[in-house]
């Protein structure tokens, strides 16, 4: 708590005006999460790097400065939690469940970028999405989309190169 007041601070006037407390809280939540999807397997890769940062970029149309910010809080935040529910909750209160399954989404491309799924990402997506209040159902449904949009990019790539 003292932490996010903190930012508050920290930040230039026209910021504070431009951005409320909760798009804030939002983001931090969000990157935090994808912060920590991409570390839990003990080995955050340049794939799941950039793949966070693209995630990140273009869901919040960030500057590269500002993706730089939040991705120093995310880590600060996630280093500092002992539990999701810190993160979840917020999202849970400023997302409908369309946002919420764009979370689940976005923790399976992390997940998903070094084309290696650990057991540990997906326990972490699994208790994340429960959570979030997302179904069994949506989870596996949306785990089957990005994995059929990873094997027609791979695809394509091979075919490229």
């Amino acid at each position: 708590m003292l932490t996010r007041i903190m930012q508050l601070f920290e930040r230039p006037d026209s910021e504070r005006r431009t951005q409320s407390l909760p798009a804030r809280e939002q983001r931090l939540a969000a990157a935090a999460l994808l912060v920590h999807a991409a570390r839990i397997d003990g080995h955050k890769s340049a794939a799941e790097e950039e793949k966070l940062q693209a995630i990140l970029s273009e869901r919040f149309a960030l500057s590269q400065g500002e993706l730089d910010a939040l991705l120093g809080a995310a880590g600060k935040a996630e280093e500092e939690a002992v539990d999701l529910y810190r993160f979840t909750s917020v999202l849970c209160r400023h997302l409908d469940q369309a946002g919420r399954q764009q979370i689940v989404r976005m923790l399976w491309e992390i997940a998903f970028a070094d084309d290696i799924l650990h057991a540990y990402e997906e326990n972490l997506i699994w208790r994340v999405a429960e959570l979030l209040g997302v179904s069994s159902r949506d989870r596996i449904r949306l785990k089957k989309a990005v994995v059929g949009k990873t094997a027609h990019l791979s695809k394509q790539q091979r075919n490229e190169g």
